[in-house]
């Protein structure tokens, strides 16, 4: 397996299993105007990274994609080696071959356990039984705040990110995902999306920060404000798609830090116990990079950079 780093920083794994890798192209339609910049920033992290790329004028991209609108974009980056990930698909992937490996895998909630000499006992679970080990790496996502209300907190807060999947016009193939790119646009707020796969329709989402949301309890219900909001620019962008039906929402959440920055830490009071979350919406595509940095940190006894210590938040 090898793993490469592409130009929305996703972290993929190169391997033969193509249930969870789509080796499909990627094209980001640039910022256009005033925000130049960020196509040239872009252009240079993928020179650094040594990774092929196109950069394209609206008027080739128009003839290579003419089932999306370009207009107000004049150059886009097009990358036909990166792709995207089925995630649903590779977190069984990723826990059938632990299990393989001799792991075993328990669905129960778990509740930090005594504290003694500054270390954690052990962990308590939902179903009355409890584990025993010499360290303990909590992941939690944006439970992580409420497993760990003060040392966490509002550190880190869930907000609530709607999801949309449309149904393309029947017998049109422009819109999946042998004939078209994941995307991403930044008209006026970032939007993204990935064509058809897997009998799914047309996902488009806006990675705008939402409310916040209660990842336990809140109803899972996309807002008609975003959802008149994605028609209108589904229109604008795919305008076979402008009355294409609503198929299928989601509601997921983002685990947003103040700064956007991961949590890679030791709790500050039971020094076997580690604290990892604070993905901000990036927490999956870079799952194998941070618990590869977090197994190098347990094993070899070593300690977080600053850029990833809880304490960097006692100086706003």
């Amino acid at each position: 397996m090898q793993r490469r780093l592409d130009l929305c920083g996703i972290y993929t794994s190169h391997g033969d299993d193509d249930r969870v890798i789509k080796r499909r192209i990627l094209i980001l339609l640039a910022r256009a105007g005033a925000h130049g910049r960020n196509l040239i920033d872009d252009i240079q992290a993928l020179r650094d990274a040594d990774l092929p790329y196109e950069q394209l004028s609206r008027a080739e991209a128009s003839k290579r994609f003419p089932q999306i609108n370009f207009e107000g974009r004049e150059s886009m980056i097009f990358e036909k080696f990166a792709g995207y990930l089925t995630s649903r698909r590779a977190c069984e992937v990723v826990c059938e071959a632990f299990v393989k490996e001799g792991g075993h895998y328990r669905g129960l909630a778990a509740q930090p356990g005594p504290i003694s000499q500054n270390a954690m006992q052990r962990l308590t679970l939902s179903d009355g039984s409890a584990l025993s080990a010499d360290h303990y790496v909590f992941a939690c996502g944006p439970w992580l705040g409420k497993l760990f209300p003060q040392t966490i907190g509002d550190r880190i807060v869930a907000t609530k990110q709607d999801i949309f999947f449309f149904g393309a016009p029947a017998g049109d193939s422009r819109f999946t995902d042998g004939h078209m790119p994941v995307w991403a646009d930044h008209r006026g707020r970032f939007r993204y999306g990935i064509p058809g796969n897997d009998r799914r329709g047309f996902k488009i989402a806006d990675d705008t920060r939402g409310p916040a949301f209660d990842p336990s309890n809140g109803e899972r219900v996309v807002s008609p404000e975003t959802l008149k909001d994605i028609r209108e620019y589904i229109a604008f962008r795919f305008p076979a798609l402008k009355d294409a039906p609503l198929v299928e929402t989601r509601v997921c959440q983002y685990e947003q830090t103040r700064d956007a920055g991961f949590i890679v830490d030791r709790h500050p009071s039971n020094e076997n116990v580690w604290l990892l979350g604070g993905g901000s919406g990036h927490g999956f595509k870079h799952g194998p990079a941070v618990g590869e940095m977090m197994a190098d940190l347990i094993l070899k006894d070593r300690e977080p950079g600053a850029i990833w210590k809880l304490d960097r938040f006692n100086t706003e």
